[in-house]
């Protein structure tokens, strides 16, 4: 039998000493708790937050333990239910500058968490929590680009002084100019060529005056993937405000977006932040001798005025709102102080300080959605999804001096309205907007249910396994039942620095990798046997065994590999949180049944010349 080196020896130790380490913070588990911070990000948790939130949570009996942190104050339970009741107790307490969430507080000890030693993060399906999946609407994301285009060429047809006849979003997803004379169309398509180049060339009409702009397939697409990407932004942001702890907000496909939040259970409050698309336009209020083609009237929020006619020309949007605060005025009455970026504050300021005494409007912007019934080919009613666009004043307010980066709006119902249109305003505009094709709850005790089946399952596979393997290979099973714990020690460890998340599905695929780390050891052994029936001394074969066999696991082992990178590639929740742990474990058990059997086996068997009879 051929002497096994010190230095593999070396190396299976620190291995394995890693392993232990970096796994030892998953036996830890985290206490249920509430996390409260303040609604502004510019704001840090204080001694002050602390002691509101004593005040409230003192007598309730209800918590372990309250941290003051730095973004954070953290209120700790010993378990979900206490955890609900706190919150609630906190939501109800009229906080309206702070938001509450529920989170899973670590216990882990310091000496581990300061060697980057952290348990695993736990998925929806064992935390508990809310899952969306949706759909964005990318049709309005180019529309709003070609309205914002034809605004942009109306002003720039002034200042050329350019007369045209007409110039509208067509219903083909074109621009229409109409001009009334050859030579003016001329001077608009050297304009035209010369500064939006993401159109296609103009094409000229029948009537030789009329131009159509045509967005280019690339820019399209470039649209399109800029709402995403700005949505995901969008969403992101929205979900920090909403103060949920590790998140997940990812693309799924080529117009979806998945969001999961751990620890939300009220859906409806959830869906009423991520789904709306709102945002403000600053307008000022159309005069009588301003032409009806460049006004619109709007109604105002909730019907507490008669409609108002404002200029079609923006200001400026909520894109260039900086921060959003929600407080009360000198009345006691709900309010949003608002401070734009440079260049909003600029606009703002040379839009009002040549308007003073007149007035200025808020329109308040929103995207809904609605379900309406058409008839398909069949006849049959089918329910469809459609979009559309909610405009209302919520503030017409006298101009008295040149308005600058900081204002405020007034004229909101309640505190909670003021709240939200300052998170709004905070998190962004969505670019396009979206409708929830997919939603799902999970429970806090059914996620404590699907641990506990799922950590079952896996110590009674694990069970089952090794009392066979220990009765039909005897020594041999015992080095393949170290190797496999060894296997199991390593892929937690693993997990747990790559910080993946493990799922329901991810257990399942542990349980899986435990029969292939076996199924690796059984052809080893069972390659010993045949070589030992062929008369080979019992050191020769198992030499002979461990060589001939790992062509074999190699390929077994790779091939699965490749189909788990494709699920892990391809996949999405449930699907990718088993591959994670197929393909990691796939690697740890191709180390742990190889070298790590071998070279129990070596120590065992290795320093004996005249060995006459193995135990296998």
């Amino acid at each position: 039998m051929k002497r096994y080196g010190i230095w593999k020896y070396f190396l299976i130790l620190v291995v394995l000493g890693f392993g232990i380490v970096y796994s030892l913070p998953n036996l830890y588990a985290p206490d249920p708790a509430v996390q409260v911070s303040y609604t502004s990000s510019s704001q840090t948790a204080d001694k002050f937050l602390e002691d509101r939130i004593l005040n409230i949570i003192q007598e309730s009996n209800l918590y372990t333990q309250i941290e003051l942190e730095k973004d954070y104050v953290l209120i700790r339970t010993d378990s979900y239910q206490n955890q609900l009741k706190i919150k609630d107790l906190l939501s109800s307490s009229q906080m309206n500058d702070v938001v509450v969430a529920l989170n899973l507080a670590p216990t882990t000890p310091d000496w581990l968490s300061d060697i980057g030693a952290n348990p695993m993060k736990l998925g929806l399906d064992l935390r508990g929590g809310v899952h969306f999946l949706m759909q964005v609407d990318t049709n309005t994301a180019i529309k709003n680009r070609q309205d914002g285009t034809l605004q942009d060429l109306r002003i720039r047809f002034r200042e050329e002084k350019i007369r045209y006849a007409q110039a509208k979003v067509d219903t083909d997803r074109s621009i229409l100019l109409e001009f009334n004379n050859p030579e003016t169309r001329g001077k608009a398509e050297e304009l035209i060529e010369d500064i939006y180049n993401q159109f296609n060339y103009p094409l000229t009409s029948d009537n030789d005056l009329s131009l159509k702009l045509f967005l280019s397939d690339l820019e399209i697409e470039q649209i399109e993937s800029d709402a995403i990407d700005q949505n995901l932004t969008t969403l992101r942001n929205r979900v920090n405000e909403l103060g949920v702890s590790e998140p997940i907000v990812q693309r799924q496909g080529k117009k979806r977006i998945v969001v999961q939040l751990p620890g939300i259970q009220d859906t409806a409050e959830a869906k009423n932040i991520l789904g709306k698309t709102a945002t403000l336009e600053f307008h000022l209020e159309a005069q009588m001798d301003t032409p009806r083609s460049r006004k619109t009237s709007y109604p105002f929020r909730n019907g507490l005025g008669a409609p108002a006619f404002l200029q079609d020309t923006i200001i400026l949007g909520g894109d260039q709102v900086a921060t959003a605060q929600a407080s009360f005025d000198e009345n006691g009455l709900p309010q949003v102080n608002i401070t734009l970026d440079g260049d909003g504050g600029s606009k703002m300021n040379r839009a009002t300080r040549g308007n003073i005494g007149k007035r200025l409007g808020v329109l308040f912007v929103e995207q809904k959605s609605r379900t309406i019934y058409e008839r398909n080919e069949l006849g049959q009613q089918i329910p469809v999804q459609e979009s559309y666009e909610v405009k209302e004043i919520i503030s017409l307010a006298t101009i008295r001096a040149a308005l600058g980066t900081t204002f405020r709006i007034t004229g909101l119902d309640s505190p909670s309205e003021s709240s939200e249109l300052a998170l709004l305003l905070r998190a962004g505009a969505l670019a396009a907007p979206m409708t929830f094709v997919e939603e799902r709850t999970v429970g806090p005790s059914l996620g404590a249910d699907n641990i506990q089946a799922g950590v079952f399952s896996m110590q009674l596979g694990l069970l089952l396994v090794l009392g066979f393997i220990l009765f039909y290979y005897r020594i041999f099973g015992i080095a393949a039942s170290l190797a496999l714990s060894f296997n199991i020690v390593l892929l937690v460890a693993i997990m747990s620095i790559l910080s993946a998340t493990l799922t329901l599905p991810g257990i399942a695929g542990i349980v899986l990798t435990v029969g292939m780390a076996v199924d690796a050891n059984v052809l080893i052994f069972s390659r010993i046997r045949e070589e030992l029936k062929k008369g080979r001394e019992p050191l020769e074969a198992i030499d002979a065994g461990y060589n001939r066999a790992f062509l074999t696991i190699w390929d077994a082992n790779v091939t699965t590999l490749i189909v788990a990178v494709i699920l892990l590639s391809y996949g999405t929740g449930p699907v990718k949180g088993f591959a994670i742990t197929l393909s990691i474990g796939i690697i740890t058990s191709m180390f742990t049944a190889i070298m790590g059997t071998r070279a129990f086996v070596n120590l065992i068997y290795g320093s004996r010349k005249n060995l006459e009879r193995i135990s296998i």
